[in-house]
């Protein structure tokens, strides 16, 4: 499997942020330098960013680890990660 297939770990926490109302693309490589949001790094490889909508303000768990069954949102899958520590 080529590396470019997997999203890249950002981080092992989740990204909170009180979040204006818009669209946001949240990165799903994990290779943006700008986390959690896209910023075009995906274009070598297969991963496509997330687009969502937020209605109104908010405070937003926004997934690093790009695990989460729930994207862009945070499950909490990084726990399951080597290096997770409480």
């Amino acid at each position: 499997m080529d590396h470019r297939d997997k999203p890249v770990v950002a981080g092992l926490r989740s990204i909170k942020l009180d979040t204006e109302p818009g669209t946001y693309l949240w990165c799903a490589c994990g290779r943006s330098k700008g986390q959690p949001f896209c910023d075009g790094s995906h274009r070598e490889t297969g991963f496509l960013p997330f687009r969502v909508v937020i209605a109104e303000k908010q405070l937003v768990k926004w997934c690093s680890c790009k695990l989460t069954k729930t994207p862009p949102f945070c499950d909490h899958s990084h726990r399951d990660l080597p290096g997770y520590s409480k």
